[in-house]
């Protein structure tokens, strides 16, 4: 042990020699430089250089002398302002100034910008004194003054509120601050204000002409009206239009209207709107619960009027008369008011069918009929008359006259459009349920031009069911002056209304009174035959119309060169047929003398040339479509050449569309359980599935076999459409050798196909041909792809 003793005195002693003597070697200041670079490299030392590059410092010192800083300026200093001061990298100062904030609650970082609460203080004083000297103060300003974001401010001032500042922030309004002797002075001058108010008033002009803060003035009206201060409420919310309604009058205007409705028994839309209640009709409901009110468009009506409706209906409906209810409603009710409120009156008492309305007129159904009974003298001897006189007129005329009668329609297809919508205008549907009645309002127009809009009226409901031209009974004025005879105690207006009701039934009876007569006297039976061929003649023509129609739908599916030659194979069959029914049709009414079973292009050509011009014209257009390329022409000559001709095409309906594809695919298959050709079988198997795919019906030639083909590719198994190629192919190969034998018949020299190799294709032709016809004729299980 005192050994190693004397060898730590021994090394004392050298630690302490050597610690006095001078050094020998130093170091340079580029190896200081390096071995602090490496140092903190390795992370061993934690130093930053300066922006000069003379000194080290530690991130520790930067804090240190930030807070002096910070300490130095008030409380308030400015990164960029820091750095250059501490002479260090921004970066630095930034990452060191959060790292402040996030570390200690009193300091803050705002937009580049080191506060802490000890400058906030002193800002909320300075505020503070602004407060008490003005009474109010805009945060937005104060923003703008010491250049802080409003929210930061707004926080911070609220925070201090009543500690720092003496005032309140508006809870509607946060961006302004009051004090409370503002707010009293505020609330006594709104008090003061609307409490002279004794009529509805906008706030919005009340703001603008005494200047009061907007959102302080609602906030301070809606605590003085839930307070109970003041008598009143604000309606619209807090909204430019908010308006002020003070009790007194909210209950003057109840007071009157509740009297109005009691005296009169009825109650006006737009009184109540000039008396400034924007919704009527919610106000009359809510504050009239109990009350049975029938509302209208422009009032509605009490209990009152419509019991003394009910009396005065009832009452005339018993005694089989009629009754003006005009006298007994306000004059103020808009037509539409009376329709509406008849026909609730006429539906409360389920008098429906036995009730008619005429504008404000309710009549009996028996006194309408009563003046229908007084015009059968009248009409059996007018019939009479009429028969005698002109019975020829009545047969042979009728069809001339349905033709000009439909020229005259054509022409004035606008006018009758706005005839129509000016009766339907002035017609509208009454209440109750499916038994509602058309009510027909007063028109203010002349009776000459209602006398036409009647009878033209009546001629075009006529031809709508394709009958003769209507014979004409008697004019309005004519039933009026015969109800002026038998109906006593009616005003002008009621016979007016009650004539306009008259007159169409009355002249349909009189045509079935004039045909009846012009059958009794009639002795042979030609009108009756005639009428059923033109029947039978519209029935076929409208079935290859709409046949027609429908191989046109089904031609869409192709390009434009396959449905030029589909149309041109079309036109020269089936619309050729149409259009030889259609003549021979004309031929035999016009020229029966020529009435040809077969007719050509020249045939037809010659019946034209002996027609008159006015049945001529459309059936050369017809005819000459036919020469043309597209089912549009011809569709829209034929629809055109009907007409023309007195008869009427029933276009298809889904119905009759369903029933015609059935009976097309029905004849095409039994053509197809008989055919042996295999030319033939191809055409129709394609044709059939082309329908089955599609549900489209189609007329095409032989040579549109490939194409229709080409479509189905998609459209059927992938074994069917290999069959239908294979198939196909064989068929052309056939009809080649047929094309090479007939030439070589005609030339000695010429080669034909071997007679063997021609079997062979026969025998694989007849076996696959019942293969091909199973595709249609025999139902399988649709796979995938179908």
């Amino acid at each position: 042990m005192e050994a190693d003793w004397e060898e730590i005195r021994r090394l004392a002693a050298d630690f302490q020699r050597a610690q006095f003597v001078d050094t020998v070697q130093r170091l340079s200041e580029r190896n200081c430089i390096e071995i602090v670079a490496k140092m903190v490299e390795d992370k061993k030392l934690d130093v930053l250089h300066t922006l000069d590059g003379k000194e080290y410092m530690t991130p520790g010192q930067i804090s240190r002398e930030m807070r002096d800083e910070l300490y130095m300026h008030g409380g308030r200093i400015n990164l960029v302002d820091l750095q250059k001061i501490i002479s260090v990298d921004l970066v630095h100062v930034e990452s060191r100034a959060n790292e402040m904030a996030k570390s200690d609650k009193s300091t803050q970082l705002i937009l580049g910008q080191l506060i802490d609460n000890k400058y906030l203080d002193c800002l909320a004083e300075e505020v503070n004194d602004k407060l008490q000297a003005a009474g109010q103060l805009n945060i937005a300003e104060l923003c703008k003054t010491y250049d802080l974001p409003g929210e930061f401010l707004t926080e911070e001032l609220s925070i201090r509120l009543g500690r720092i500042i003496q005032g309140q922030i508006d809870q509607y309004n946060r961006g302004v601050i009051f004090t409370k002797a503002f707010l009293s002075r505020h609330q006594a001058r709104i008090c003061g204000l609307f409490s002279a108010i004794t009529r509805p008033t906008q706030i919005s002009g009340l703001i603008n002409m005494y200047g009061f803060q907007e959102n302080l003035l609602y906030s301070v009206l809606e605590e003085l009206v839930n307070s109970g201060r003041l008598k009143g409420s604000v309606a619209g919310g807090r909204l430019d239009k908010a308006i002020y309604i003070p009790d007194i009058y909210s209950k003057t205007q109840s007071t009157w209207v509740e009297s109005f409705l009691k005296q009169n028994g009825y109650l006006e839309f737009e009184a109540l709107t000039r008396l400034g209640i924007a919704d009527a009709v919610g106000y009359i409901k809510k504050n009239f619960k109990s009350s049975r009110l029938l509302f209208l468009k422009s009032a509605c009506v009490g209990k009152t009027i419509v019991d003394q409706l009910e009396a005065s209906v009832e009452e005339a409906i018993n005694s089989a008369t009629w009754v003006d209810i005009q006298p007994m409603l306000p004059s103020s009710l808009l037509e539409e008011d009376v329709v509406i409120l008849l026909n609730e009156v006429v539906r409360t008492m389920n008098m429906q069918s036995s009730a008619r309305i005429l504008s404000t007129f309710v009549i009996s159904e028996k006194f309408i009929s009563g003046c229908l009974a007084l015009f059968d003298d009248i009409m059996q001897q007018k019939a009479q008359k009429e028969v005698k006189n002109n019975p020829v007129f009545l047969m042979e005329e009728d069809f001339k006259q349905t033709c000009a009668l439909l020229e005259t329609l054509k022409k004035d297809k606008k006018d009758e459009r706005r005839k129509k919508a000016s009766e339907v205008s002035g017609s509208v549907k009454g209440g109750g349920g499916g038994n509602a009645r058309e009510i027909r309002i007063r028109k203010t127009k002349k009776k000459g031009r209602r006398d036409e809009d009647s009878d033209e009226e009546t001629a075009h409901a006529s031809q709508g069911r394709n009958k003769p031209a209507d014979v004409p009974f008697l004019s309005l004025e004519e039933i009026i002056e015969v109800l002026e005879e038998k109906v006593c105690d009616s005003s002008e207006e009621m016979l007016q209304e009650l004539a306009e009701q008259l007159i169409r039934p009355l002249t349909k009876t009189y045509q079935e009174v004039v045909h009846s007569a012009l059958k009794s006297s009639s002795s042979t039976g030609t009108g009756g035959r005639q009428k059923k061929n033109m029947k039978e003649l519209q029935e076929e023509v409208t079935n290859l119309y709409n046949n027609i129609r429908l191989f046109e739908k089904g031609t869409k599916l192709f390009s434009d060169e396959v449905q030029t030659n589909i149309a041109r194979h079309a036109l020269k069959t089936v619309c050729t047929d149409v259009t030889n029914v259609l003549l021979n049709f004309v031929a035999a009414e016009h020229i029966p003398s020529d009435s040809p079973t077969a007719i050509t292009s020249e045939v037809r050509l010659k019946i034209l040339a002996k027609l008159s011009d006015e049945v001529k014209g459309p059936l050369i257009k017809l005819h000459n479509s036919l020469n043309g390329k597209s089912f549009e022409d011809f569709l829209s000559s034929l629809e055109t050449s009907v007409e023309n001709c007195g008869l009427l095409l029933k276009k298809g309906d889904k119905k009759r569309e369903r029933q015609a594809l059935f009976v097309h695919r029905q004849a095409l298959l039994e053509q197809l359980r008989e055919a042996e050709d295999p030319a033939l079988v191809l055409h129709l198997t394609s044709i059939l599935l082309f329908q089955n795919t599609t549900h489209c019906m189609l007329h095409a030639p032989g040579r549109c076999v490939p194409h229709i083909i080409g479509l189905l590719e998609s459209k059927i198994p992938k074994d069917h459409y290999k069959l239908l190629s294979q198939y196909q192919s064989l068929v052309v190969k056939q009809l080649i050798g047929h094309d090479h034998g007939k030439k070589s018949d005609l030339k000695e020299n010429s080669t034909s196909v071997p007679t063997n190799e021609m079997e062979s294709l026969e025998r694989e032709l007849h076996v696959l041909t019942r293969d091909i016809k199973d595709l249609v004729l025999t139902p399988r299980k649709p796979s995938v792809t179908e």
